[in-house]
């Protein structure tokens, strides 16, 4: 168990080692990784659930309808954050925050189980009230926790990131397959059983952060920054610039500018690709493909799953003692969901032919993060780090090149056709390339907001950065639900070169940018 050179904020136990990071930030890892799987898992099977037909269990509503509300609601879910963070700036505090959004999600999911129009809006309502409240305040106790690590930001937000894809790959493959086979609102309900254990495990493991998150920022960030880094310091940041601040927060602007542009086209993974996988892709195994895609999904699901269980372990190794209660919840969750993939896989090695769940291709970004994210980690932390505005221009233009892909496969696919059989691989090459896009672009967004910003305003400012990806998001359901006139006018593979050509665009424009930025910055690395 290794002590960092590096001082970290929080409690002594805080600062043994996991990964090189203070093992509490693999607390808010799994935190992370609960409230993803709920929210992914259940906005894999959203839009299937509202277009399949009645005979489906479905709400058979138009792909342009079902594809509305799934942009108003994954825009309302990042614009919450902002009334999130001021609440906890100067009322809650951060962990009261997260706790309270964590136990309102989990009345959203269980509202969302039940079959009634009703209660999938009170659902969806409840979800956006608690994502506000935990989304940009589980992210500022990890800033809180870094005063004095500036350099571990990079990587520690890129493990954490980790964490999110984690829940993400695990409610999608899950809440999917429960909701494709056994019912829709089965798979709505389970996600709010992993939200509520991730809320137990939070609460319980709460002390290892010290005073990090327990009160309104203003009086933490100080009472921490004189612990961690002395007065000198203090004083330091007090005297920068209204000038040099200025400057740094149009840097936060250029950069949030570009996100919208990227989770505009990223976004099409829960509508328009899930729609393309649906209707539009072979998913049918028989014989020998079948037996391959067994195989391969089961490695798929095992082999990311073994690895964080791993994780899991040794956090139990440093924090069982003091926080057993915590630790048995967490435990407890996995075991269900141990329990809940072996039967999956059982299931799947028992039929004749295997149609693949149209959600299945959604975990492929998740299991890509898991699989990517230790090297780009490495990657930020060498000398090979480039600068933020290369990073952004790197992420946009390899989601461009992934939409590439599908305008390729899909040019097979006539006019106005509303269904096809065309290659799974497609699908599979867009999600590594937008994978690849993401890590470049998403994490290091976190990172530079948390170092552009003042202490007392990273709550708030973590807000507004949701803000941006929310308008990228209701963008993303806006013209996903073109996907109907798009084809009807031309074809399926013009519908994607959009979302091709525009991500690249301004992937290079942002990286055209970079000495202005750089200037802007004044020394932020």
């Amino acid at each position: 168990m290794n002590i960092s050179k590096f001082k970290f904020e929080g409690s002594e136990m805080n600062q043994k080692l996991l990964m090189g990071h203070p093992s509490g930030l693999f607390i808010l890892f799994f935190t992370e990784m609960w409230e993803r799987f709920s929210y992914y898992g259940m906005r894999a099977i959203l839009v299937l659930f509202l277009t399949r037909s009645l005979l489906e269990g479905g709400w058979a509503w138009s792909r342009e309808d079902a594809l509305g509300l799934y942009g108003t609601y994954t825009m309302l879910v990042y614009f919450s954050p902002i009334i999130g963070g001021f609440l906890a700036d100067k009322l809650l505090g951060y962990r009261k925050a997260v706790a309270i959004g964590a136990l309102v999600m989990t009345l959203g999911h269980a509202a969302m189980a039940l079959d009634t129009p009703w209660s999938l809006y009170l659902g969806i309502g409840l979800l956006v009230a608690g994502n506000g409240l935990f989304k940009p305040n589980i992210t500022s106790i990890i800033s809180g926790m870094y005063i004095n690590a500036q350099e571990k930001k990079d990587g520690a937000f890129t493990i954490f990131y980790m964490g999110v894809n984690a829940g993400a790959f695990i409610g999608i493959l899950l809440c999917g397959y429960i909701g494709e086979t056994v019912g829709w609102h089965y798979g709505f309900g389970l996600a709010g059983v992993f939200m509520f254990f991730g809320m137990l495990q939070f609460w319980f493991a709460q002390n290892i952060f010290g005073r990090i998150g327990l009160s309104p920022s203003k009086t933490v960030e100080y009472d921490d920054a004189i612990e961690g880094i002395g007065e000198k310091e203090i004083i330091k940041e007090e005297k920068i610039s209204k000038k040099v601040q200025r400057d740094r927060y149009i840097v936060v602007g250029i950069l949030a500018f570009f996100t919208i542009f990227f989770w505009t086209a990223f976004e099409q993974a829960g509508g328009s690709m899930t729609i393309f996988a649906a209707d539009y892709t072979d998913r049918v195994l028989e014989g020998g493909s079948a037996n391959v895609f067994r195989i391969a999904n089961t490695l798929l699901t095992v082999v990311p799953l073994l690895i964080i269980t791993y994780v899991l372990f040794m956090l139990f190794k440093i924090t069982f003692k003091k926080y057993a209660l915590s630790n048995i919840f967490l435990g407890t969750s996995f075991a269900i969901i141990w329990g809940i993939v072996f039967w999956m896989l059982y299931n799947q090695f028992n039929e004749v032919s295997t149609e693949v769940p149209a959600s299945w291709f959604s975990i492929l970004n998740s299991f890509y993060i898991i699989a990517f994210a230790p090297l780009v980690s490495k990657i930020w932390e060498s000398r090979f780090n480039p600068p933020a505005s290369v990073k952004f221009g790197i992420g946009l233009v390899l989601l461009g090149l992934g939409f590439g892909i599908l305008a390729y496969g899909s040019s097979s696919i006539g006019q106005g056709a509303a269904t096809a059989s065309v290659s799974m691989v497609w699908l599979i090459l867009a999600y590594l390339l937008h994978t690849l896009g993401e890590l470049s672009l998403s994490p290091v967004g976190l990172s530079y907001v948390s170092k552009l910003v003042p202490a007392t305003k990273i709550g708030m400012m973590f807000g507004l950065w949701y803000i941006a990806i929310g308008l990228g998001n209701k963008a993303a359901g806006s013209m996903g639900g073109m996907i109907d006139k798009i084809t009807a006018a031309y074809d399926m593979s013009t519908f994607f070169l959009i979302f091709t050509i525009v991500p690249i665009v301004a992937g290079l424009i942002v990286m055209s940018l970079t000495p202005l930025m750089k200037k802007l910055m004044h020394g932020v690395r």
